[in-house]
């Protein structure tokens, strides 16, 4: 597998599954026994984790979008760097809607093998969602 043919897997996760919204692609990009490693030691695995857990986030965001700032590759691993931007309009971790808009910085190393990601390394700015929510202040906002 060329790099070049990993980042267009890449790509088409992000533009047509976390934009498009069509996660019946999940199945075709995904290994079976694909292995998602997030933060604070969180674990997702499989085609239908992975389904189950973007929809947790689309109900929360609907309108949910991704801007891809960075794909890079090398043998068969991918980085990919991207701004996930939308309005909070349902539960999303205990957290009721707020209607307020989040930005939130996401950085993955994902691993392929024949033409399938197998595993995901995925750093996100959950900290700062939870301040743009107003779950935490942010270091702008006045201490009272």
């Amino acid at each position: 597998m060329s790099a070049e043919k990993n980042k267009v897997i890449l790509r088409r996760f992000w533009e047509e599954v976390f934009n498009g919204r069509n996660l019946d692609l999940i199945d075709e990009l995904f290994a079976k026994n694909w292995v998602y490693h997030g933060p604070a030691g969180q674990e997702v695995n499989g085609p239908e984790g992975l389904k189950q857990y973007l929809t947790i986030y689309f109900n929360a965001i609907p309108a949910l979008h991704a801007k891809v700032e960075d794909v890079f590759a090398e043998g068969d691993r991918v980085g990919s760097r991207a701004t996930c931007i939308g309005t909070h309009k349902g539960e999303l971790m205990g957290i009721a809607p707020t209607g307020k808009q989040v930005t939130i910085t996401v950085i993955c190393l994902s691993r392929l093998m024949n033409d399938k990601i197998v595993e995901d390394w995925e750093l996100v700015d959950l900290f700062g969602m939870m301040q743009q929510l107003g779950v935490f202040p942010s270091p702008t906002q006045p201490r009272k």
